[in-house]
């Protein structure tokens, strides 16, 4: 028997594009996932959501990371790898936004936004 401490992060990605009608499929996501989890040695858990809030809502998809005994990681570590794949689903689902839930805080990851040169 393994075991290691307790450590999460889940990454909160919509599946609408931007503002307009097109999606994504959950499949595309899941598939993105794998091959991230392949490169890094990880394991994930992706599964359907739906998020309601002002004015809307959109479904979407939770990709939780875990402190897999089998490939234990440090805190910190699962952290970065959190932060590195919710900016790759972002950019895939073509989001303005993403939030990554630790433990301890939640992060907004937001598209980077160009400052004209003055």
């Amino acid at each position: 028997m393994r075991t290691v401490p307790t450590y999460w992060a889940r990454i909160y990605v919509g599946l609408q594009v931007g503002y307009t009608i097109e999606r994504v499929d959950e499949n595309t996501v899941a598939g993105a996932c794998h091959d991230f989890c392949d490169e890094v040695r990880l394991c994930v858990n992706c599964y359907p959501t739906y998020f309601v809030y002002v004015d809307g809502g959109e479904p979407g998809v939770v990709v939780e990371l875990i402190n897999y005994p089998r490939f234990p990681k440090e805190p910190q570590k699962i952290r970065d790898l959190a932060l590195t794949l919710a900016r790759k689903l972002r950019a895939l689902c073509k989001q303005h936004r993403v939030s990554v839930m630790f433990p301890d805080e939640t992060v907004m990851l937001e598209e980077e936004v160009e400052t004209p040169p003055a």
